[in-house]
């Protein structure tokens, strides 16, 4: 007679085996989950629009701070118009545009046109560039002009205080201004990452 055994127990190896590899795929999947979420919302919060036009006309500046200034003036709206007459993507003075445009050669500007993405891109990047030059490539005196005016950069490095070196603002009198480079330059560091992945 053959004997009887009882049934073996199954091994409870296995199954803590499979009960420990889900839990770090349940993980993986969450975080791939969590990345690609975050990605979608950096995407719809840092939008990229007009980059064919703004790469056409950024000149000597990388395009990452074209698209930051213009995230910092209107969010991408084309029609933004501020409480002081700053018009367009890039927030243009009707007297700035015009001015700019005559130093860039648009010979058959007229004051609507700055409404128009490609033109007002154009302008401001244009001034971008100049105030970069006449700055002597300090970026973040460039944007100071860009949102105080040159003539206050300029009034701010000659006094002591704000510049001690004359060359370099240790202080910004306007909180607005000093809030704007900031907000520009963490624009331009998720420009420059989003940037590096779109064609």
């Amino acid at each position: 007679m053959t004997p009887h055994y009882p049934p073996r127990p199954r091994p409870m190896r296995r199954r803590r085996r499979r009960r420990s590899l889900a839990l770090p795929l349940v993980l993986l999947f969450a975080l791939i989950l969590a990345i690609g979420v975050g990605i979608v919302g950096v995407r719809m919060r840092f939008p990229i629009q007009h980059l064919d036009i703004v790469r056409e006309h950024a000149g000597d500046i990388d395009p990452s701070w074209i698209m930051a200034v213009i995230m910092a003036e209107s969010s991408f709206r084309p029609q933004a118009r501020s409480p002081v007459g700053a018009q367009g993507l890039m927030q243009l003075m009707p007297d700035t545009a015009q001015w700019l445009a005559g130093l860039a050669g648009m010979r058959d500007f007229e004051a609507q046109d700055v409404w128009q993405p490609e033109i007002n891109i154009a302008l401001g990047s244009f001034y971008l560039n100049w105030l970069l030059r006449h700055f002597d490539g300090d970026m973040r005196l460039a944007l100071a002009a860009y949102n105080a005016g040159q003539g206050n950069v300029r009034n701010w490095l000659n006094n002591p205080y704000f510049a001690p070196d004359g060359q370099t603002l240790y202080v910004i009198p306007f909180t607005e201004t000093y809030n704007y480079i900031n907000r520009v330059e963490f624009n331009q560091r998720i420009y420059s990452i989003l940037l590096r992945f779109h064609r």
